[in-house]
């Protein structure tokens, strides 16, 4: 409710019509429902968390309203420009239409990619964001048009205000065309860009560093009933046994011994006594032998909390240090099991894994990009910029939920961050930063294509989508941010971490960053060595049949809204 409210007001800020601010909204939300009812089935065929809806419908809202509210731009946009209802829809299907399929592929395949890791839990995760995004894009290019089909003209049409506004000779005289010309924040904004290219760019790159300098000292862990809200049973429950008991009653090592000979009660006994001498150990239980006397287990209690950093120690100088002794004196296999060894381990295998997967995401979206824009530089920024927007987001993660910092705002304590965040949230992240990678270099390309002049491409370009990019990044920040006012601390991080990636996507790289180094680039930027341009197979998003849809009414004005 929370995101829908906030949705509506931005598009009724960005569109002023009822028509189009609703179209974007009713989409996104029938593709959403599809999406639910499909997880619902896949969840008899795969696995997956609790919360798995909470995510695909945090995702799938916010990418559902994007996508919509791009082909809804593009499609006014050619309506205003002088065509016919359906000339502008099939323009602006093959142009809008097309980056959203590439777009929400590239968020898919992002998501899929955690297949990679071999891990189930992430497996059902991925398989139902992907859903949602699937059918929201599917909606996006099939209810939309039909929906524009219909009521186009209401959508599209300027208020007499607006129109009168349009109307008004530029400063060289006639009606302003060139984006770059007209009034409004973002045509400005982007001759300032122009003109100071330098100071963009270390302006931009300074804030993402900043931002994402926390993440040097980031914790991989899984967050206990610590974290919990005060007023939840478990977290009373956690705090009485840990009063009670010592903090190490919550988390407790579950040792076992497989003892050389049936009921070797001294080899059991020598194994616990070396781990009740270790200074991390509050207390050790008394082994219980199985049946056939040939395995001993027994509970050791640490004397620190099950997220603290000292039972990661512990476990680990437990396995490497104080037990391999031991078992080649008393000729026992000792192992360290457990819920919080099993966490221990978790992190491990993913931290190991995450370079691969993050090599495999980066690769294929590069080919992609490479394909479709004909271009070495623009794969090469995507991958860097994307990053630096993954490493913000968790750099401000890492400051409020492992720090503390602000953490009373959203109802937090600090604590490890959840050994699966970074995956999924750079599944996520790269994937939304590459929908507005997508939206604004096509653009770029559109007007490079037509003129040549690789300067005032980037003005136009910016110009023209930035204000509905960062319109379409408002909605999903609040959409995210609405996840972070509910009670699990899983979600309130997945909320506050994926809306301030998509925050400084939008509003520093997209914005800032990438127009300051395609400036300073150039000609560069769309160089492509002829070996290359042979081999490469022909993918466009950009048509250019669809660029200058068919004027074959009296046209009105072109309009650009201002801010």
């Amino acid at each position: 409710a929370i995101g829908l409210l906030a949705a509506v007001l931005i598009l009724l800020i960005t569109f002023g019509s009822v028509g189009a601010r609703g179209l974007p909204i009713v989409t996104a939300l029938r593709g959403l429902g599809s999406g639910v009812g499909l997880i619902a089935l896949g969840t008899h065929v795969i696995d997956m968390p609790n919360f798995s809806t909470e995510i695909a419908v945090m995702i799938g809202l916010g990418v559902g309203i994007d996508y919509a509210l791009f082909i809804v731009t593009r499609f006014r946009e050619n309506f205003r420009a002088g065509a016919e209802v359906e000339s502008a829809l099939v323009a602006a299907m093959d142009t809008a239409g097309r980056a959203v399929v590439f777009a929400g592929s590239t968020v898919i395949i992002a998501l899929l990619g955690m297949f990679a890791l071999g891990i189930g839990f992430l497996n059902g995760m991925a398989v139902a964001a992907s859903l949602g995004v699937l059918m929201v894009m599917l909606a996006s290019l099939t209810a939309l048009p039909a929906l524009l089909s219909r009521f186009g003209e209401r959508v599209g049409r300027v208020s007499a205000r607006r129109r009168r506004a349009a109307s008004r000779p530029a400063a060289g005289g006639g009606v302003a065309r060139d984006p770059a010309a007209r009034s409004g924040f973002w045509p400005r904004w982007a001759l300032v860009v122009q003109r100071h290219p330098w100071p963009a760019a270390i302006a931009g790159v300074a804030i993402m560093v900043v931002l994402a300098s926390p993440v040097l000292s980031m914790r991989l862990a899984s967050s206990d009933a610590g974290n919990d809200p005060t007023n939840t049973t478990t977290r009373k429950a956690y705090d009485l046994l840990a009063q009670g008991f010592g903090k190490g009653f919550n988390g407790p090592l579950q040792i076992v011994a497989q003892l050389p000979r049936p009921g070797d009660q001294a080899a059991a006994a020598q194994v616990a006594r070396v781990v009740a001498k270790d200074p991390g150990v509050a207390s050790v239980g008394p082994p219980q032998i199985s049946p056939a006397g040939r395995t001993a287990v027994f509970s050791a209690f640490p004397s620190s909390a099950p997220q603290d950093q000292a039972t990661t120690d512990l476990v680990n100088r437990l396995r490497n240090d104080v037990l391999p002794p031991v078992a080649r004196s008393t000729g026992a296999s000792v192992l360290v099991g457990g819920p919080t060894a099993t966490q221990v381990d978790f992190a491990s295998v993913l931290s190991n894994k995450l370079p691969l997967f993050i090599g495999i995401v980066v690769l294929l979206a590069a080919m992609l990009l490479l394909v479709v824009f004909r271009s070495v530089v623009i794969p090469i920024q995507a991958a860097l910029m994307n990053l630096l927007s993954i490493g913000a987001s968790l750099g401000v993660t890492v400051a409020v939920f492992q720090w503390g910092w602000l953490g009373g705002l959203v109802g937090v304590t600090g604590g490890p961050i959840d050994s699966f965040v970074p995956v999924f949230l750079f599944a996520i992240v790269f994937g939304l930063s590459m929908d507005y990678e997508v939206f604004l270099v096509s653009r770029i390309h559109e007007e490079w294509t037509r003129r040549r002049d690789a300067s005032q491409a980037v003005v136009n370009g910016v110009a023209t989508t930035g204000r509905v990019i960062t319109a379409a990044a408002a909605i999903m920040v609040f959409v995210f941010l609405s996840f972070a006012t509910g009670s699990d601390r899983v979600l309130k991080l997945f909320g506050l971490s994926l809306a301030t990636g998509v925050f400084v996507d939008a509003f520093v790289v997209r914005s800032l960053l990438l127009p300051a180094v395609l400036q300073l680039l150039g000609r560069a930027t769309w160089t492509l060595p002829a070996w290359l341009e042979r081999r490469l197979p022909h993918l466009a998003i950009d048509s250019p049949s669809a660029t200058q849809p068919r004027a074959v009414r009296v046209p009105e004005p072109a309009l650009e809204e201002s801010g």
